[in-house]
Parts: structure tokens; C-alpha cells; sequence
């Protein structure tokens, strides 16, 4: 390149890579149109090549915005953690806290708890992202994680909170149809509720303790969310938490005796992070919450 990296410029690039149109990433980052064409053009200047072709459909990126795409990325990653890391820097109770759950945690567990957390610390900026794969803390995906299972990475500060139970439930509706199976080997005679594509989320490995897989399911989902909504509308068996599956009348349990399903849940960060006092004052009330709701699960 002739002079060092430009993040306006390299932030333009990204945003017409993801966007596919120079309209639609000026939309996006609330400039001028002309001004991101300037951007792209600068920075192709910069690397002596091409970073897009033009199509019918919009702008397709070449070989070398494709290889560029990570490293853009990463460098995306640092300047949002930057940024964070100068939002607490003068307040320890303010500044930008992203925190990542999966679906089922982060929508029917974490909100009382982050209400919580937003009253102690009213200075902070709150951010959850919900996603059933594990977000990785060491490229600063999010600044806390919550796991349910034991966190293998290095350089993690992560703290058990204990384990959830699991069971298999269907709607009473569902049982008056089809009854019940009396077994683990009759599951499947029924409709079973499981995982789709990925098996790697936390219940579909709480379910590998079972001799089951994908082929047992005949309602297939990768959301913990809609299997949960399935479950209630009363499409078949799936397995939920055992406290929340009791706040669903409707629910009733099967094989109760022989599927004895559990989670450990585990709250992690970077260890560079234990001088973020922002993020530390979120890792604390995060862990006396999931700590308080650990306590009342039924036991696996």
C-alpha cells in the first residue's frame, strides 16, 4: 500500500461487501453515496487492484476483497473494543457491555436479570447477542458469555454456576392424540422435536447422553426457540429445562424416570478484561443471578 491502512476506508469496503451496492452501504453508514464510491476508489488505488466488478444484481466482490474480507473484519473487532474499552475508562460503572446466551437463556432467563443489572448500573450500555454457538470470546465477539457447557478456551476467566435439568415434555393436547411412549426405544413412533443441522448446540449435546439422532426427529429446528414454541403448540416431544417447561401448564412430562437430561452453566470473559470495571460490575451481577435461578432448578 502506499501509506497506512485507512479504517474509514477499510469500514466502507465492508460495508458495500455486505451490502452488495454502494446505495445501499451509504444507507447503511449514513453517507453520501459519491462519498463511498471516493472510499472505494481510494482504497483500490492504495492496493493496485480491483476489490469489486459491477453486475445486474449489484457489485461482486473479486478474489482479493474475498481475502481481505477476515482481516477487515478483525480489524472491525478491535476498534469496537477500543471503543469500549475508552467508554469505561473514566466511569467504572459506565461503558458498552455486550453479552452473548443462547436463545433460550438470553430471552427467558437473562431479562429479569439484566433489569436487575441495569438498575445497579444505570451507565451502561447493554448489548445481548443470541446465538446457540458459542461466541468467541478470545476475537471479542462479546465481552461475557454465557455457556452451558465447560469453556475450553484459554485465556478465560469462567465461573461455574451449577446445572440445569432437562426432561422431555409434550402438550396434553398431543398426549390425548398419541398417548405416551413407555420407553426411550418407542420415541420413535412419535413426533419427536429435535435439532436440524446443528448438532453442536448445548441441548442437542444434552441429548447425545441419549442413543438418539437426527433421524429420530420428525420436527426438525435449529432454534431452541422454536422448538420451544413447537413444543407448546403441540406438534410433538421435546426436550426443555424443567423450571420452564413448569411455568407451561399445558406441558406434561414423559419418560420422566428414564431421560434424567442436565446443563452446567458457566459465565466466562477474556482475562483482559478484569480490569474493565464495566464489564466486571456486569460479570458480577450476571453471576449472583444465574447463581440465585441455578438454585431453584430441579436437580438433573
Amino acid at each position: 500500500m502506499a501509506r497506512d491502512p485507512d479504517w474509514t476506508l477499510i469500514r466502507s469496503f465492508l460495508a458495500v461487501l455486505r451490502a452488495g451496492s454502494l446505495s445501499e452501504a451509504a444507507r447503511r453508514l449514513r453517507l453520501a453515496q459519491p462519498t463511498l464510491g471516493r472510499h472505494i476508489a481510494a482504497l483500490e488505488a492504495d492496493l493496485g487492484q480491483a476489490l469489486f466488478t459491477r453486475a445486474p444484481a449489484g457489485l461482486v466482490p473479486t478474489g482479493a476483497a474475498l481475502a481481505m474480507r477476515p482481516m477487515a473484519e478483525a480489524m472491525e473487532q478491535a476498534a469496537v473494543a477500543l471503543l469500549r474499552a475508552a467508554e469505561g475508562a473514566d466511569d467504572p460503572a459506565r461503558g458498552t457491555v455486550r453479552i452473548t446466551a443462547s436463545e433460550v437463556m438470553g430471552a427467558q432467563v437473562l431479562p429479569p436479570i439484566l433489569a436487575v443489572l441495569q438498575a445497579r448500573h444505570p451507565g451502561l450500555v447493554l448489548e445481548l447477542a443470541l446465538q446457540n454457538r458459542a461466541g468467541d470470546l478470545l476475537r471479542r465477539d462479546a465481552d461475557i458469555a454465557v455457556r452451558m457447557f465447560r469453556p475450553k478456551q484459554e485465556a478465560l476467566l469462567a465461573r461455574r454456576l451449577g446445572r440445569v435439568g432437562l426432561g422431555l415434555y409434550a402438550h396434553r393436547d398431543y398426549v390425548a392424540r398419541h398417548g405416551v411412549p413407555s420407553s426411550v426405544a418407542e420415541l420413535g413412533r412419535f413426533h419427536v422435536i429435535g435439532f436440524d443441522r446443528d448438532d453442536g448446540s448445548a441441548r442437542a449435546v444434552a441429548a447425545g447422553t441419549l442413543p438418539i439422532d437426527r433421524t429420530l426427529f420428525r420436527v426438525r429446528s435449529d432454534s431452541d426457540l422454536a422448538q420451544a414454541a413447537l413444543l407448546r403448540a403441540g406438534l410433538g416431544i421435546g426436550a426443555m429445562q424443567h423450571r420452564l417447561a413448569e411455568a407451561v401448564p399445558e406441558l406434561v412430562p414423559v419418560l420422566a424416570d428414564e431421560v434424567r437430561l442436565g446443563l452446567e452453566v458457566w459465565l466466562a470473559m477474556h482475562e483482559d478484561q478484569r480490569g474493565n470495571a464495566a464489564v466486571r460490575a456486569a460479570f458480577e451481577v450476571l453471576a449472583e443471578g444465574l447463581g440465585t435461578w441455578v438454585e431453584k432448578q430441579e436437580p438433573a
